[in-house]
């Protein structure tokens, strides 16, 4: 077996790639390492199992890379190119070209494959909705055109009784508990006590005063097959728009009411002091979906955003306990983190 040290100083040098290289960015979050070229992106995925996430085998590790391609192929189909098998091969590590049949994979033995990655095309950072955010560049024709994007994806995204099950109050309360659950251990480390126990308490009032909105939500045939991690770093503004890396490894966080997919993006830019944008992305996606409820709608919203920015605490906490990050990484993780769990109870009380 290749320890994770190993592989990532491996495949940090030139020669292991089947496309000619230069300089190597490595980039790393709590579920995957990233190798970024002048041409492409390979990221390979951790080998961890959070429950709700299991990439603990390489047989695991290699279908989600394929179902990662298949699904991000929805809103990115120009983006996404294949999975790369990872050999070590007379001492050295390197990826493969696309491919499985090629003739040099045939001699390789199969116990050479150490890891799978999925090959991207390089997304170049000047199209991301974040750096134009950043520079002051995101104007009303790029939300338009990225609420129009989202709003038809979500009408034509699919749909069925199997999908409408995960709409239930009680798969969405088994969502929020097990947040609660995960994020226990992090209470004194980026989110307080009382920050913990108010969204938690508010949250179980919230389905007690409006158990029917679930039902309503699941009869308009609002919950679909939807992106389930949209915020700015994914959303690329080229023509036409691309969206990338939606979630592959758990369907049940896919599966879900299509206003806590939007949710999450209003939610990004308002964590990050957009709020009129934030307004201005909100009437934009009212204005080209099949909205008609607008008070259950934004009853709805507020509930998604809560729980979307607690995920976002919940998902960057894991890497407090991350071995391969450096505890100047993980103060910093802390740190942000923290941050979403305010915002989480900014929202709770503005719904007061």
């Amino acid at each position: 077996m290749v320890t994770a040290e190993r592989l990532i100083r491996e495949l940090k040098k030139p020669r292991a790639y089947p496309d000619p290289v230069g300089q190597i960015k490595f980039v790393q979050t709590h579920i995957s390492w990233v190798f970024i070229t002048e041409r492409f992106a390979y990221k390979v995925k951790k080998p961890v199992n959070f429950g709700f996430l299991d990439f603990s085998t390489l047989e695991k590790r290699n279908f989600y890379c394929h179902r990662e391609i298949e699904l991000n192929k929805r809103l990115a189909p120009e983006v996404y190119l294949g999975v790369c098998p990872v050999t070590e091969h007379n001492g050295s590590i390197r990826i493969m070209e696309l491919g499985v049949d090629s003739a040099e994979f045939e001699n390789t033995q199969k116990e050479d494959v150490v890891e799978y990655c999925v090959k991207m095309k390089r997304i170049p950072d000047n199209v991301l909705m974040r750096t134009a955010f950043d520079k002051g560049g995101l104007g009303s024709k790029d939300l338009i055109n990225i609420a129009r994007t989202i709003a038809e994806f979500h009408r034509t995204a699919r749909g069925s009784g199997e999908i409408d099950h995960f709409g239930t109050l009680d798969v969405v309360k088994f969502n929020t508990d097990e947040n609660f659950e995960q994020t226990r251990e992090f209470v004194d480390r980026s989110i307080s006590m009382d920050q913990y126990e108010a969204i938690k308490n508010w949250t179980g009032e919230f389905y007690r005063k409006h158990i029917g909105v679930f039902k309503e939500r699941i009869r308009s045939k609002k919950i679909r097959d939807c992106h389930g991690d949209l915020h700015m770093e994914h959303v690329c503004l080229t023509e036409p728009i691309s969206i990338i890396d939606c979630i592959e490894f758990n369907d049940r966080f896919r599966y879900s009411d299509t206003a806590s997919d939007i949710a999450f993006l209003i939610m990004d830019l308002e964590y990050n002091h957009g709020e009129d944008l934030a307004a201005e992305l909100y009437l934009s996606y009212l204005e080209h979906s099949n909205e008609t409820d607008v008070e259950l709608f934004d009853l709805l919203l507020n509930f998604y955003k809560v729980y979307r920015s607690y995920v976002r605490g919940k998902v960057i906490s894991f890497q407090l306990n991350d071995p391969d990050i450096p505890e100047e990484g993980k103060a910093l993780a802390a740190a942000v983190a923290g941050k979403y769990f305010e915002l989480a109870c900014k929202y709770i009380i503005e719904s007061d």
